[in-house]
Formats: structure tokens, C-alpha cells, sequence
């Protein structure tokens, strides 16, 4: 099937895109296009006009921020995050989950900003982005931008905090102290296939035992949802096995599983809690000073 026939347009700027996408209602801006062209060709959606953003090179970088930390711009590519020198250096759980996504031709086309404005419930990044405590900055008329934590910014299925006329600048990520640790775990049926459970750990270490935790299930329900109950567990332990075993079996939060030719819900969230155990013990590695 064939895509309607639309407008298009080639911004310069930021500032002209989001001037665009204000007087076209219909409108939505293009970026890798791995999703958003499958759409029109299906007429799942209707758009009136595409602004391309592909080109604007204030959206393509990937700059160091002031305090040691990374800022991301919307527009690069899952290929550059993969392979630039200063996310390996900094955050390379970020260059590991962009090198793993999907097969060649989408990580040379997709964006890091169309990946979480899409925010589909199966995406890679907006866990792992929860997870981190990112920020995403907004741009919207003319210089304005607006500053969202991620844990605000993925409001349901298929649905971002963007309003009409504004699209994502760059998202900005907190460097890691020594006593932090990350950690991302998929279950897939694939490498290139969807995920049915995925799980992104932060947390920091005090001494021997663990001070704060971030812990955020993907796949499972309608956002990233974050589980207090495992976090709280995890506080004041050690990391051991057992201590660790008994804070994944805490309720579970946010979640609205279900099932499919792949997977019942009952499963689908059993695996979120085996999975989020190895997130931990992954973080957990991170933390612990070399012998």
C-alpha cells in the first residue's frame, strides 16, 4: 500500500521546524523514519505534512556537558551512539543498548529522539533513559526550550509529554560516580525480535551497601514503570544473592501484561523479575572495585 499524498518540507533550523510543525497541525516531523514511514504506507495515521529534521546538525551531536555527563542530540543515529568514543568512555551501557537494536538498517537510520517519541511499550531506550534519570530537552517557538525528567516525559502508549509545535532537542544524562552502576537486561526471542520483558537498573553503593536505586520494567504495561517496592527492598543491602531474590519478589508496579503467541502475561511477568535480577547483580558488578 502506498502512502497519501502529503506536504513535505526541509527546515534549516530548529526554529523553522517547530514554526512548521505550529502552523500545520497535521503535521509531523521525520527523523530516521523506521516507524513513522511504515505508518503512512499502512494509513494507520493520518499526517498532512512531513518536516524533515533529518539534516539539522544542531540535533546530530554528542557533546560533553559540564559536569562530566553527555549530551545526546535527538537526531543521532543508533550507529553513531554505538560507536562514538565518548558514550563508550562515559556511559557504554548507552553504545551497548544502540549497537543491540533491531538489524544494520535500522541502526543506520534511527534516531535516538524518534526511538523514545515513539515511545512504543517494546522501545529500548525509554527504560534505560528512566532508568538513568535522563533529562529531555524540549525545543519549541523559536529559542524557548523546556527541560523534562524522562520519568514524566513517557506519558502512555505510543504518547510523549510533547506539545503540538515542539519537538526533542537532546537528551541529557548525569555522569556516574564510581559508586554507581548500570545495568539493562532483555529477554527476546531474537536478536533482531521484539522483547517480551526488559529491565533497566541504576543504583549507587554507600560503603557496603546500597543507598539509592532506580529500577524500571519496559514491555509490560502502557510506560516505563518504575517499582518503588523492589527499590525500597534493595535499600540499606548488601547485594547479595538472597537479599536481592527477596526485593524482586516485591509487587510489582505500573504493570498491565498480556499475553500473545509468544507469551502469557503470567510469564511475560515472571521474566520481568528474573531479568530485573540480573539488572541488579549487573549494576551491582559495576560498583565493586577491581581485585
Amino acid at each position: 500500500m502506498l502512502a497519501r499524498p502529503l506536504k513535505y518540507a526541509r527546515p534549516a533550523s530548529v526554529a523553522e521546524a517547530t514554526a512548521l510543525l505550529r502552523s500545520h497541525p497535521g503535521a509531523r516531523p521525520l527523523a530516521g523514519g523506521q516507524s513513522i514511514v511504515n505508518v503512512l504506507k499502512l494509513r494507520a495515521a493520518e499526517v498532512d505534512a512531513l518536516i524533515d529534521i533529518s539534516r539539522l546538525e544542531e540535533l546530530r551531536t554528542i557533546a560533553a556537558t559540564p559536569d562530566g555527563g553527555l549530551e545526546l542530540g535527538a537526531g543521532v543515529r543508533y550507529v553513531e551512539l554505538a560507536s562514538a568514543p565518548l558514550v563508550r568512555e562515559r556511559l557504554p551501557i548507552v553504545a551497548d543498548v544502540a549497537d543491540g537494536l533491531v538489524d544494520v538498517q535500522v541502526r543506520n537510520r534511527g534516531t535516538l529522539g524518534g526511538n523514545i517519541c515513539l515511545n512504543d511499550p517494546t522501545s529500548n531506550f525509554p527504560p534505560l533513559l528512566v532508568a538513568l534519570g535522563a533529562t529531555i530537552r524540549i525545543a519549541g517557538a523559536g529559542a524557548e526550550r523546556r527541560s523534562v525528567p524522562a520519568g514524566d516525559f513517557f506519558v502512555g502508549p505510543y504518547r510523549c509529554a510533547l506539545e503540538p509545535g515542539e519537538l526533542v532537542h537532546s537528551v541529557v544524562l548525569a555522569p556516574l560516580g564510581g559508586d554507581e552502576g548500570v545495568g539493562y537486561q532483555t529477554l527476546q526471542l531474537a536478536r533482531d525480535s521484539w522483547a517480551l520483558a526488559r529491565a533497566a537498573v541504576w543504583l549507587r553503593r554507600d560503603g557496603d551497601a546500597i543507598a539509592d536505586a532506580r529500577v524500571v520494567l519496559g514491555c509490560l504495561g502502557p510506560r516505563p514503570a518504575r517499582q518503588g517496592a523492589i527499590e525500597a527492598a534493595l535499600l540499606g543491602g548488601g547485594g547479595g544473592e538472597a537479599s536481592v531474590s527477596a526485593a524482586v519478589a516485591a509487587p510489582l508496579e505500573g504493570i498491565d501484561a498480556v499475553g500473545d503467541s509468544h507469551a502469557s502475561p503470567e510469564y511475560r511477568v515472571e521474566m520481568a523479575r528474573v531479568y530485573a535480577k540480573r539488572a541488579i547483580h549487573q549494576a551491582l558488578a559495576q560498583t565493586e572495585a577491581p581485585a
